[in-house]
């Protein structure tokens, strides 16, 4: 089962303090609005997302169809069949998978410690 590219993504309190805590650590802006409450910030390729009043708590996320600089890939499992598969061994979900039969999609369930896990296709 192939994930798509990883990322952290963390629930800050101020983006500002934040933003500047990771750069200072040799991370740089790579997508997001700061107005909007978002941000992506990119080390190698190590990624991190700040996220103020979007949602508690920290994420682990993963994008299918993706590579770790957001380009898409040509071959990767659709969220569809990472749903399916997960399901199948009794995974339970928070956010379950939509009706449509392709592109933009996602899922989220928690891990057996309660760390939550989202599974975001953008295409």
């Amino acid at each position: 089962m192939k994930l798509g590219a990883f990322s952290v993504s963390l629930a800050v309190k101020d983006i500002n303090v934040s933003k500047e805590f990771y750069e200072g650590l040799g991370f740089a802006m790579f997508a997001g609005e700061i107005e909007k409450g978002y941000i992506i910030l990119k080390n190698g390729e190590s990624l991190v997302g700040l996220f103020q009043g979007m949602f508690e708590g920290n994420v682990l996320t993963f994008n299918p169809g993706w590579d770790q600089s957001a380009q898409n890939l040509d071959a990767f499992d659709d969220v569809r069949e990472i749903h399916k598969h997960l399901a199948a061994k009794g995974i339970s979900f928070d956010k379950e998978i939509g009706d449509s039969p392709a592109g933009p999609a996602s899922i989220m369930f928690k891990d057996p410690d309660g760390n939550v896990i989202l599974i975001d296709q953008h295409r």
